[in-house]
């Protein structure tokens, strides 16, 4: 990773990269709520089972190319490898924390 990233995110994204999901869903609040592909997962089971789905049908890895942060509020592009069409592919990440864990996390283009 080439941006200083807070601990909950720097963690998020290197869990993600092991395809450790029980590391991945750490950094998240009980009642967070993630969006990806057009849904919203809201709640530690939902979010895991987002996890478990998407890292078993993509693989992916993400490089983080930048990040930047505005109050609580964090924007992370990453390029995503994995197994889908177009890869690599790069991705918006923009996280909203509340102390040190993650709230929310919106994931598009």
């Amino acid at each position: 990773m080439t941006a200083n990233l807070p601990l909950p995110l720097a963690d998020y994204f290197a869990a993600n990269n092991r395809h450790d999901i029980d590391a991945m869903l750490a950094p998240f609040s009980p009642d967070a709520a993630v969006g990806d592909e057009g849904g919203t997962h809201r709640g530690s089971a939902a979010i895991r089972r987002w996890m478990v789905w998407t890292t078993q049908e993509y693989q992916a890895k993400v490089e983080v190319a930048e990040a930047c942060a505005i109050a609580n509020a964090w924007r992370v592009v990453g390029v995503v490898s994995g197994n889908f069409p177009g890869s690599p592919i790069t991705l918006h990440y923009d996280f909203t924390l509340e102390g040190d864990r993650i709230a929310r996390l919106e994931i598009g283009a």
